[in-house]
């Protein structure tokens, strides 16, 4: 009979998952970086649902354990399927390395994590989404970390809290959902003299259309939950940085913590990115034209895209993204001037049939939700209005339906709600 030990394939350990040429574009590393084959040459990525992993001998153990040894020893460590997924994101990205986690939030926790302690700094852009603000001022707040906030466009606001030494200098850009711009090369100039590390939110842009590490950035943390997956399946998260960060302290804080990413989700995420760059350029190329016919209607008071010539920030997008994204914000006109009160705002959301209510973005399927009750609500009042948000706001992530379906939808969901002198 034939032992257990006798049946291994030429099994890789995590530090032998080859890298793709460089010269390969992003449309062939989404399809092709970190795949390993087993022995069986699977054309598809293999699911390794397993906890635990055999050893030829208590030494072999010892030495994996002593970390002389290249190889997989528990899945909250390492998995192949995860490592697979971790390669992929790390080769799009352009980054040393990547560390996958189970959710955005757990991404955003173990970056910070791994950086602060008692007595640290960090200076984060106003417009953030609401759980990282929850996080730095309700979490990490507790353990003696301050956070200052700065307007996320204004460089003299951020010259003017980064004369102070920081520990961490954090934003989203483009900011989620009113489209804020960082300039990230100046702001990362900024935090390098402050010594200051600079994480980046890039969940918006994506990998496709923005990479904030060749500009200056150090660390990126990505929600795999929205575009990567990008068809509303699972849950998940990475971080991207220098080797040193990512297998120094990042890996300390994850591998003790545990908030790892399911080798089934994984699996489902690299599904998601071979599709990623066709998915998010389409939907981007048709979020610009949806943003430009509504920006015309008059039954919208005013639309926040990146690149729209009116965006006040449109030229620095250009220059950083290679397009505007998938996310159309927009503030509705209300019946008797002005803006929308929400009961109008909700009127027109409950007309729509065919995009769907929903507080998830980056979807293959359109969806579209009111910021001000759900995704800002922790901002309070005082923090949505310092950021743009209002009762009139509509946050439009825009799918791979038609466009033309698209722009039937809220036209007859603005004729319901609207009287017919704001007919087109």
């Amino acid at each position: 009979m034939t032992s257990t030990r006798d049946q291994k394939a030429d099994c890789p350990g995590p530090g032998a998952f080859p890298r793709l040429p460089e010269e390969w574009s992003t449309a062939t590393t989404a399809v092709h970086a970190g795949h390993v084959r087993t022995g069986f040459q699977e054309m598809s990525e293999a699911l390794f649902l397993t906890q635990g992993y055999v050893y030829d001998s208590p030494r072999e153990a010892a030495a994996a354990f002593d970390g002389d040894l290249d190889r997989f020893t528990y899945s909250r460590y390492e998995n192949p399927t995860v490592t697979m997924f971790e390669e992929r994101m790390a080769a799009l990205e352009g980054a040393e390395a990547c560390y996958a986690t189970a959710t955005g939030m757990a991404a955003i926790f173990a970056a910070f994590a791994a950086v602060l302690r008692q007595g640290s700094r960090v200076v984060a852009a106003r417009a953030i989404f609401g759980s990282t603000i929850t996080l730095l001022d309700d979490v990490f707040a507790k353990w003696g970390v301050h956070t200052d906030y700065v307007d996320a466009a204004d460089i003299d606001s951020w010259a003017a809290a980064l004369a102070t030494p920081a520990d961490i200098v954090f934003f989203e850009t483009p900011s989620n959902p009113m489209h804020d711009i960082v300039d990230v090369a100046a702001v990362s100039r900024l935090a390098k003299a402050a010594g200051a590390m600079v994480v980046v939110d890039n969940v918006l842009a994506t990998p496709v259309l923005q990479r904030p590490l060749p500009m200056g950035a150090d660390i990126i943390v990505y929600s795999a939950t929205k575009h990567i997956d990008g068809q509303g399946r699972t849950l998940g998260g990475a971080v991207l940085g220098s080797e040193a960060f990512v297998r120094g302290p990042l890996q300390q804080v994850l591998r003790t913590t545990g908030p790892s990413l399911s080798p089934f989700n994984a699996w489902v995420l690299l599904k998601g990115l071979e599709t990623l760059p066709l998915r998010v350029r389409h939907a981007s190329a048709q979020s610009l034209e949806l943003a430009r016919w509504l920006e015309a209607r008059p039954e919208i008071a005013a639309v926040h895209y990146p690149f729209l010539d009116s965006h006040p920030h449109a030229a620095l997008a250009r220059e950083q993204m290679s397009g505007g994204g998938t996310v159309v914000t927009f503030d509705l006109a209300g019946r008797g001037g002005g803006l929308a009160t929400t009961e109008e705002t909700f009127a027109f959301l409950e007309a729509l049939r065919l995009i769907a209510i929903s507080n998830n973005l980056g979807d293959s399927k359109s969806m579209i939700t009111h910021p001000a009750t759900t995704t800002a609500r922790r901002l309070g009042p005082e923090g949505q209005a310092a950021t743009g948000i209002s009762a009139a706001t509509v946050r439009l992530s825009v799918g791979l339906e038609d466009l033309v379906d698209l722009q039937s939808d809220i036209d007859a969901a603005l004729a319901e709600v609207h009287p017919p002198r704001y007919a087109a």
